[in-house]
């Protein structure tokens, strides 16, 4: 479950600057649930559950990435007269959930998979929505957080990004709605956004001058926010990229597909009814946007359940130009963002990966490799990395282990169970939450907003000290038997050795 929570940034290196403060319109004064965008006037609602939160669901961002534009680079929306009735949670991005495999995703806990809480739990191509969840009291928001007011007129932004593995995921995911944060402090905005994944998103496709669209879509949502976030209430003038949370791998992780001879794409036109035209690029490409997305999720979906090997993978790919194949040379030489970061990995984050079992994983040395080698490791280096070129870094372990989201001991805090406690939405499904629960999440919750009202010293509201030696400094821990305290990870940090270790599984 791959993710990235961004505050005023995204964390590409394709995006370390600064967008030109740009207003577009105000919020209504009718019932202040209507504001003018670059997509048009968008209308949202009040759920009466939760009066403190104004929910603006299911934006479009830019044009429908459909026929000729499958395979694109998004194209921004320019139509402010359009009317958008934004008061249902979108429908997500074309993408096959498994129902079957050895996972407690889809063994145990299915809050982080698709849940259609749209009510119809379907998928479509015309996905590209973005969703803002801000406080009904947004224009005096800001003057209940002296740090924002001291620096701008409008509340800090938090721009989420879901995990997935860039193959699955979508804004109705039942753990990750920010409502409940939004509701309970009144002091930030969170957007979250849906962006093209699997092979819609990273198709690796010959006929292609240009890839890795997901991330590009990821880029076109912090310009939308530039653009239209203070329409509700929030901070344009602050750079958008002021900082960056990172807590589901880095740059360092091993993420990009290794299909150099872009077989997969080819796989699959020749399963589709585009076959043997894998000489033909061109024509390869101009087939496949003819066949409908339906059709390539039902061909995904039987070749999965099946077994069938090699298994099919369309995730980022180097280009140069957004994902690079030299992070750490480029980290040394000056070319990352010079922004604050927090940076954080689970206890327990291999445990996802390795083979089910109910009684828990048997063999522990893989749950410990695949902790090491997919996300410790590289969140070490990458830390390294910034340290050496002076870059100020948080570092957190969340450690928490509570039933109703671990529902068998043996899950401890296994990788993602951090974000119900940061979107509230921990007890929501398995019964009530204890008082640590809560203690650990709102404690979750105003570091970020801290850190979102400044980047560089708002944690020291937090009694949260930067992280500036590696084995040496301690780490805030979030759930341990108490809600925060600070603690000494070196004995795992010795674990990595430079940059990490292949892949064990």
């Amino acid at each position: 479950m791959m993710m990235k929570t961004i505050i005023h940034a995204l964390a590409l290196p394709a995006l370390a600057f600064a967008f030109p403060p740009f207003h577009h319109g105000a919020p209504s004064a009718s019932d202040g649930l209507t504001v003018s965008t670059t997509s048009g006037q968008v209308h949202g609602k009040v759920d009466p559950a939760l009066p403190n939160v104004h929910q603006f669901l299911g934006i479009p961002y830019a044009a429908p990435p459909v026929g000729s534009l499958r395979w694109t680079a998004p194209q921004l929306l320019d139509q402010p007269g359009a009317q958008i009735e934004a008061t249902e949670l979108p429908v997500s991005c074309p993408q096959y959930v498994t129902n079957q495999g050895n996972s407690l995703y889809v063994r145990d806990v299915l809050e982080f998979n698709l849940q259609g809480l749209n009510q119809t739990g379907a998928t479509s191509e015309d996905c590209l929505t973005v969703s803002v969840w801000a406080p009904a009291n947004a224009t005096a928001a800001k003057d209940h957080w002296s740090l924002s007011t001291a620096k701008s007129s409008g509340l800090p932004v938090l721009i989420f990004i879901y995990g997935g593995g860039f193959s699955t995921g979508g804004v109705d995911v039942p753990y990750q709605i920010p409502a409940q944060w939004v509701n309970r402090t009144g002091d930030h905005i969170v957007v979250s956004f849906n962006y093209r994944v699997n092979i819609f998103g990273f198709p690796n496709a010959a006929g292609l001058g240009e890839q890795n669209f997901g991330l590009l879509d990821q880029r076109a949502v912090v310009e939308w926010c530039q653009k239209n976030i203070a329409a509700f209430g929030g901070d344009p003038d602050h750079p958008i990229v002021s900082g960056l949370i990172m807590d589901s791998g880095t740059a360092e992780s091993p993420i990009t597909t290794d299909d150099t001879t872009r077989s997969n794409f080819t796989f699959v036109a020749n399963n589709v009814g585009c076959s043997d035209l894998a000489s033909e690029p061109a024509q390869q490409l101009a087939c496949m946007r003819n066949v409908s997305a339906a059709k390539l999720e039902d061909f995904f979906a039987t070749y999965q359940e099946s077994g069938a090997t090699p298994a099919l993978g369309f995730t980022p790919i180097v280009d140069g130009s957004v994902v690079f194949a030299n992070y750490t040379e480029r980290a040394l030489a000056g070319q990352q963002a010079k922004i604050p970061a927090i940076i954080g990995t689970n206890a327990q984050d291999g445990v996802p990966f390795v083979a089910y079992q109910p009684t828990g994983p048997a063999n522990q040395t893989l749950v410990l490799e695949a902790l090491l080698t997919i996300f410790f490791c590289p969140t070490t280096e990458t830390i390294r990395l910034r340290q050496k070129t002076g870059r100020l870094t948080y570092r957190y372990l969340y450690a928490g282990n509570f039933t109703n989201i671990s529902p068998q001991p043996w899950m401890g805090a296994y990788h993602s169970s951090e974000l119900p406690m940061l979107m509230g939405t921990h007890p929501d499904f398995r019964g009530p939450s204890t008082a640590l629960e809560y203690a650990t999440s709102h404690a979750f919750q105003d570091a970020y907003v801290a850190f979102a009202s400044d980047p560089v010293g708002g944690l020291a509201s937090q009694d949260w000290s930067p992280y500036t030696q590696i084995g040496a400094d301690n780490v805030r821990e979030f759930g341990a038997g108490v809600a925060v305290q600070d603690t000494s990870i070196g004995s795992i940090e010795a674990l990595c050795s430079g940059p990490a270790p292949a892949a064990p599984l």
